[in-house]
């Protein structure tokens, strides 16, 4: 009876790929208690499609949305605080600074903390006021690898980045993801304060960052971008370590144009550093 049980909680929601990464969720409530084996499908299915889409949650609270990023590992919380953030690992961001913390994510395409000695593993995001526009941009690392010239790949592999922020130990700027073993990156536009090339060897050189950035976001726009453009009710969780983003620039559209922008994130404990 356990294993048709299983089965059957298994199977409990329908998936809608989307075209090059990422699929949608439907018909499961995350508000409500999950089963252990539909928990451990969608583990499984953020791992394969790297950005899970949850329609039509409505508004989750703030320590459930703890408890969901909690499937994944404990939760980091390393960013500054909101007076009206729910819960100490929930993030809470916005358009307007009464709200939440402005500006966030518009720095630069990225991984979320690059900055750490090990980057987040997951990022879970959820919407509670949805503006007219404002989109989150993602970007499948494996794939702008294997479609960059080889002899740009050769060099990139070369490459180390040195965060402007926390810890500045060198990671590699390509390297092998933890859990699938894809090409994949450690990165962050807006905050590297340079790229070391051949890092100890005798032919080590520090390269200055900003014509790099350039290079990582031009290669970044050839690629099949998804804009997740929100709708009410939207909770995603990503595979942070496989896909790259960022706020597209509506996101910080004053209130008056655009309505009130509302978001809740929360990040996994990374147990891998780049290698």
């Amino acid at each position: 009876m356990r294993g048709i049980y299983s089965h059957m909680s298994a199977a409990s929601y329908t998936l809608k790929p989307l075209p090059n990464f990422g699929a949608e969720v439907f018909g499961l409530q995350l508000r409500d208690s999950v089963p252990g084996p539909v928990v451990q499908r969608i583990k499984d299915d953020v791992s394969r499609h790297r950005l899970l889409i949850f329609r039509d949650q409505g508004i989750i609270s703030g320590p459930r949305q703890a408890e969901i990023g909690g499937w994944f590992g404990d939760l980091e919380s390393t960013f500054r605080k909101h007076p009206r953030s729910p819960h100490p690992d929930v993030f809470r961001v916005s358009n307007d600074p009464a709200e939440g913390c402005i500006g966030v994510g518009r720095e630069g395409w990225h991984i979320d903390g690059s900055f750490q000695p090990a980057p987040f593993s997951h990022s879970l995001y959820h919407i509670i006021d949805v503006p007219s526009r404002g989109a989150t941009r993602f970007v499948a690392l494996t794939e702008l690898l294997s479609s960059l010239p080889v002899d740009q790949l050769a060099h990139w592999r070369r490459l180390s980045m040195r965060s402007d922020r926390r810890d500045q130990a060198l990671k590699p700027l390509v390297y092998a993801h933890p859990g699938t073993g894809h090409p994949t990156m450690c990165f962050h536009t807006g905050m590297t304060a340079a790229y070391v090339e051949d890092a100890g060897s005798e032919r080590e050189r520090t390269l200055p960052a900003q014509s790099l950035n350039r290079e990582i976001e031009a290669a970044i726009e050839a690629q099949p971008v998804y804009d997740h453009c929100w709708r009410a009710g939207d909770f995603l969780i990503a595979d942070n370590l496989a896909l790259g983003h960022e706020a597209s620039p509506d996101t910080q559209c004053p209130v008056s144009e655009v309505g009130l922008r509302v978001m809740h994130r929360s990040t996994v404990k990374g147990t891998h550093a780049p290698i």
